[in-house]
């Protein structure tokens, strides 16, 4: 799904940098805070499907992708984790799929002998139905790399969304974003706005200003989710582009 101009300077991008879940995780080093493990906590929480996908690209059938997914997380997510964590690597989806495939290669094997997880639940498969969300990419002929990127960027994109949703639904314009939120994937000339104006009881002009300022919010929103995941404010716009590339095929 587009985002804006990705050509756009990211607003005040210096400022709020040094609050973003990645550059936590990294000043924490190996004291790992609780604020740095929290951070790292939601990074994998929103970031888990691209992972899974990945682990059933590589051949492995479901229940043993989830039980690898979920054992990979329990292991990861224990403090020295952070020690391992690189600033040279760049990105967090970059230093997490190096993780996991360094898991595969040189865990799996006692991982699978040993009880999953040490007795802790990362994800509930029963609320996120990681299978059927496959299914429906099985097909595909990607790589296990090419799978992974395209989930992250998906799943970020997501996020992105979910926060622009929330922000219209507590602003009680939850309506107006339903109406919206299909010219986000790209321009529309002002004829296509008379339906919703129709409905919303707004002139065409109105709805197109509306969703410039949709669109606007999403690419900033997006921008904030993307430097979550980079360790230099000068990556965003980079990333931003490699990411819509991804998703345009």
């Amino acid at each position: 799904m587009a985002a804006s101009n990705p050509n756009q300077t990211p607003p005040r991008a210096a400022q709020w940098f040094t609050t973003t879940h990645w550059s936590v995780v990294l000043t924490a080093g190996d004291d790992s805070s609780p604020k740095a493990q929290e951070a790292l906590e939601q990074l994998c929480r929103t970031y888990w499907y691209p992972l899974y996908a990945y682990v059933r690209r590589k051949g492995y059938g479901p229940e043993d992708a989830q039980d690898l997914t979920q054992e990979f997380f329990a292991r990861f997510l224990e403090k020295n984790c952070l020690s391992r964590a690189d600033r040279t690597r760049g990105r967090f989806r970059s230093f997490l799929l190096t993780s996991l495939q360094n898991f595969l290669v040189k865990e799996w094997q006692r991982a699978r002998a040993e009880k999953r997880g040490g007795g802790q639940t990362f994800i509930r498969w029963d609320e996120q139905a990681p299978e059927s969300r496959y299914q429906l990419e099985a097909a595909s002929d990607l790589t296990p790399d090419k799978i992974f990127e395209q989930r992250w960027a998906s799943a970020l994109f997501q996020q992105a969304l979910g926060r622009l949703r929330q922000e219209f639904t507590a602003a009680r314009k939850a309506e107006q974003f339903d109406q919206l939120k299909g010219f986000l994937s790209g321009e529309s000339g002002e004829g296509a706005y008379a339906g919703v104006a129709e409905k919303a009881g707004m002139t065409s002009g109105a709805v197109a200003v509306a969703v410039h300022r949709l669109r606007q919010r999403y690419g900033q929103l997006v921008r904030e989710e993307i430097a979550n995941t980079v360790t230099n404010p000068a990556e965003i716009e980079e990333e931003m582009r490699y990411l819509i590339a991804l998703m345009s095929g």
